[in-house]
């Protein structure tokens, strides 16, 4: 059964490349990366249970599985090439892995990533993904260059996936008297939990322009306190300015603000930008049809602040995701 499923991958996951020597079949992957560039590669494993819900749809979980690596790529201002998937699964199910790849390849075809290996293994569903890809040496993105005086940046909008999760556990705890009116809402906030959409084209554009640059995984302020901690500045974020979705206010008004601070599972990408090029990026980012926004500045001062449009205090907890906090 094992070597079915295997056979199964292999016949799915269609995309080729000529950089690819010797794909799915033997001990190794024989790979030829290309000439005067680094080599970005990234990994994450996923946990049933604790990074998508139990029951979450196979081809969802194919998606975000292969999203969050592609997120770690864009972040870093990378090209997606390989992949190589490690399945570990209750028993040999070839639905799950049919629906499984549905999300997988609808995801990896558009940004020719081939799949070149992994392993399959019986256990506790968990699904871990590496990711590698191409960019100019002297171009990748990375946390520790931004400087005081630049100004802070994000994609798309913030909070969704935290909310998105907050409305399947509410649906659990509350599911005779879901407000129907809110259908389109909470749909379109599990989706963007389900479903994240990797901003690899936004970090390719960044390269080159950007000073520093991280995705929205743990949270806004826990990934930008990163950026902080690597660059040995501080930074000032307006509250007023975060980029909250319609579906976001329409659910969760008084919440919103928190969720767009402290949620994860975004999969945004924020960035620092000296100040005098950030006219001519938010002009390259919006005809490519990417949501930016400017939410603050780097300062000189270490830690974090957050205020309002009037320059008050918000009191915020910088805590976000760690696997192993009790």
């Amino acid at each position: 059964m094992e070597f079915d499923l295997i056979e199964l991958i292999r016949a799915r996951a269609a995309v080729r490349r000529e950089d690819v020597l010797l794909g799915i079949g033997d001990d190794a992957a024989l790979l030829r990366p290309p000439a005067g560039h680094a080599l970005a590669v990234a990994v994450d494993t996923l946990l049933e249970g604790v990074h998508f819900p139990v029951g979450t749809a196979p081809a969802d979980i194919g998606w975000k599985a292969l999203a969050v690596n592609l997120s770690d790529l864009a972040a870093m201002g990378a090209t997606p090439a390989w992949a190589l998937l490690s399945l570990t699964l209750p028993g040999a199910d070839r639905r799950f892995v049919e629906g499984f790849l549905d999300g997988f390849t609808a995801l990896a075809e558009p940004h020719r990533l081939a799949l070149v290996g992994g392993d399959t293994t019986r256990g506790p569903l968990a699904v871990s993904v590496t990711v590698h890809g191409f960019v100019p040496e002297a171009q990748a993105l990375r946390r520790d260059g931004a400087k005081a005086g630049d100004a802070i940046f994000v994609t798309g909008t913030l909070g969704d996936a935290a909310a998105g999760l907050a409305c399947l556990d509410r649906e659990r705890a509350d599911a005779d008297r879901l407000l129907t009116a809110s259908v389109d809402s909470r749909k379109a906030l599990i989706g963007r939990l389900n479903r994240p959409t990797p901003r690899v084209a936004a970090g390719q554009l960044l390269r080159g322009v950007a000073s520093a640059c991280i995705d929205v995984s743990d949270g806004l302020l826990a990934d930008l306190g990163h950026v902080c901690r690597a660059s040995g500045v501080g930074a000032v974020l307006d509250a007023d300015a975060l980029p909250l979705s319609s579906a976001l206010l329409t659910l969760f008004a008084d919440d919103a603000r928190d969720f767009a601070l402290r949620g994860g599972d975004d999969y945004e990408l924020c960035f620092t930008v000296p100040s005098e090029r950030a006219a001519d990026l938010i002009a390259d980012l919006s005809r490519q049809g990417c949501g930016v926004a400017r939410i603050g500045r780097i300062v000189a001062e270490d830690g974090l602040a957050v205020r309002d449009a009037a320059g008050r205090s918000v009191a915020v907890s910088a805590s976000g995701w760690d696997h192993f906090r009790s």
